[in-house]
Order: C-alpha cells, then sequence, then structure tokens
C-alpha cells in the first residue's frame, strides 16, 4: 500500500507524467475495436494551437473537481489548451447532450466526454467520429470508432469495496445497494460489482435503490430502506461518496448508530469521515486526477496520430481507517 501512494505521489508532482495500464478489464464494457487506434494519421499538430474540449458528468462535485484538476495540469504541462464543462447535476442529460453538441460546432480537435447517459451522449458524438479522437473518461460512452477509454473496471473495483464490507460484517450479514443514476452504466457496474460480492461472500442483498447520485437523494432512498428492513441491515454498499454520506445522515436521523458504509470515489470528505470513527468505514478509491492527466495526453497523441491504447486503466484502492491519513496526503499533493 505504501509503495502505491509513494507512486501515486510521483506521478502527481512530476512534469510528464507516463501513463500506467493493467489490470483486467474484462467486465468493463469497452465497444472498441480490437486493436489500437490510430486517430488523423498525419502531420504533428503545434501543441498551441491545439484545443482539447472535456465534457464532465458535473463539475459540481469533488470528484470531479479532481478530474478537471488533473485536465487543466495535462493542458499546462503539454501547452494545449484545454476547454473543461459539466452539467449543473449529473442528472442534466439533456444539458450535458447540448454542451457536447457546442463543443464539437466550435470546432474542438479532441473531445473528451463522460457521460450521464451512454446512450444519449453517443448520439451527440456521432458527428465527430472519424473526424476527431472521441475518448471516454470514468465511465465509458462505447460508441464504435472511439479512441480510447479511460478509467477504472467498476466491476471489480465495487466487487473489493463489497468483498472488504462482507469481511468486516461476518457470513450471513444483510446488505442494501443505493445505486446512481437510472441508465448511467457507471452505476450499473458498480452494482454489478457490489451483487458479486455480496454473492460471494454470503451476504443477503435485501434490495437495490437509486439514491440519485446525491447527499439528499441517498438519505431519502436510505430513510425509504431502514423503514422497509427495521433492525435488519448491516452494510450499506454506495454509488458514491455524496450517497455514502447521504446514508449516514438517515441513518442518525433514525438513531441508528451501528452500520458498516461503503462509499466509491475516494473523496477527501469521506475519507475525513472514516478516520473519525463514522459509520462510513470505507471508501474504494480510484485516480480521478490522473484520469485527467491521461484522457488530455492521450488526445493529443491521437491529434498527432500516435497509437492510443484503447483502454487506459487507473487502478483502485479500498481506503479504511488503516491507510486514510496516507491516502489524504497522498490527495493533498495533487491540489499542489
Amino acid at each position: 500500500m505504501k509503495k502505491f501512494f509513494a507512486l501515486l505521489l510521483a506521478l502527481v508532482m512530476s512534469l510528464s507524467l507516463v501513463a500506467c495500464g493493467g489490470g483486467d478489464t474484462a467486465n468493463e464494457d469497452t465497444s472498441t475495436d480490437d486493436t489500437a487506434t490510430e486517430e488523423n494519421g498525419g502531420d504533428t499538430a503545434t501543441a498551441s494551437d491545439v484545443e482539447i474540449a472535456v465534457v464532465l458528468k458535473t463539475l459540481a462535485s469533488e470528484y470531479w473537481g479532481y478530474v478537471k484538476a488533473g485536465c487543466d495540469a495535462a493542458a499546462a504541462d503539454l501547452g494545449v489548451t484545454v476547454n473543461v464543462v459539466g452539467p449543473g447535476a449529473e442528472s442534466e442529460i439533456e444539458q450535458q447532450v447540448s454542451m457536447i453538441e457546442q463543443q464539437i460546432g466550435a470546432g474542438c480537435d479532441a473531445i473528451i466526454v463522460a457521460p450521464n447517459d451512454a446512450g444519449a451522449a453517443s448520439g451527440a458524438l456521432a458527428s465527430a467520429i472519424g473526424s476527431i479522437p472521441v475518448l471516454s473518461v470514468d465511465t465509458n460512452v462505447g460508441i464504435e470508432g472511439q479512441t480510447s477509454f479511460v478509467g477504472t473496471s467498476n466491476v471489480d473495483a465495487a466487487k473489493e469495496g463489497g468483498l472488504w464490507a462482507a469481511e468486516q460484517a461476518g457470513e450471513g450479514a444483510n446488505a442494501v445497494i443505493i445505486y446512481g443514476q437510472e441508465g448511467d452504466n457507471t452505476s450499473n457496474m458498480r452494482r454489478e460489482g457490489y451483487q458479486a460480492a455480496c454473492d460471494e461472500a454470503g451476504v443477503t442483498v435485501l434490495d437495490a435503490l437509486s439514491g440519485q447520485n446525491t447527499t439528499d437523494g441517498a438519505t431519502k432512498t436510505m430513510e425509504d430502506l431502514l423503514n422497509a428492513y427495521p433492525d435488519q441491515i448491516d452494510i450499506v454498499l454506495c454509488h458514491n461518496d455524496d450517497t455514502a454520506i447521504g446514508a449516514m445522515n438517515a441513518c442518525k436521523s433514525a438513531g441508528v448508530d451501528d452500520m458498516i458504509i461503503v462509499g466509491f470515489d475516494g473523496n477527501a470528505s469521506a475519507v475525513d469521515l472514516i478516520l473519525a470513527g463514522e459509520m462510513v468505514k470505507a471508501t474504494v478509491a480510484q485516480q480521478p486526477y490522473e484520469m485527467g492527466y491521461q484522457a488530455v495526453e492521450a488526445a493529443l497523441k491521437a491529434i498527432n496520430g500516435e497509437t492510443v491504447e484503447e483502454v487506459i486503466n487507473a487502478p483502485v484502492t479500498v481506503v479504511t481507517a488503516e491507510n486514510g491519513q496516507e491516502y489524504l496526503d497522498s490527495l493533498a499533493a495533487m491540489q499542489g
């Protein structure tokens, strides 16, 4: 684990980060060609003339702020212009589609998207396929002709978090899953991973409901679950850290003080709660900063006609009270 964080710090502080791959992607939706893609083979573009559009799920969350920071850092290091935008909330699918269309219409040299709805995003991106590099970050669009996907195997990552929770609770425990936005690929895959972990560990999943990717939405969902399954729930497996905090708030309001809540994303706010001994006991930490950096780096390579890997994997770790402070130190280094 220390080696992992040391490597993370070195990558963040380096002036020229090197894209790192690896890991099993069998469970990830990566609907691309079977061979590495070489986009727009031709003359190398002058970096200062390159404009890369990045459309994230939202900019109104800590996690996506880390992705944006990685994109901005890559832009500064590589000398390109990066325009990062996102809707006010992950539920605003139409607004994100409009943003994608606007960025393409403005004449960007490449576009990177973290889709709130893969189908809707695919429709908006169709006109760009074959004309400019099209990449996905964090959540795979999966459109045919896509240049690359930079992100985590969400099924495997969620399974890691679920297995950790099951080990803490013991065989025979009961769990609920609070997943994200309906129709979101990331939400579907994390739910699948959590379910697989529970099946493997002998944990019963009592129910799975959407928390709408928000703290308030998850609070309401957890209230409903506590009413439906009084004194039966041992584990709450959450789509993200905002959801985990919402679930914790609902438990506190209901007078429940003994619960294993697992978040996802590795936000500092969640790790602070873990270290404080709250009911949020773990978060599955991705590398959002590194994802953003690598996505911009890959986009520039594709613009210049270089070969880009179809899938660029970002590893994860389960952050608990044992390694939480070390992880927070790595986040502080990211933020400078």
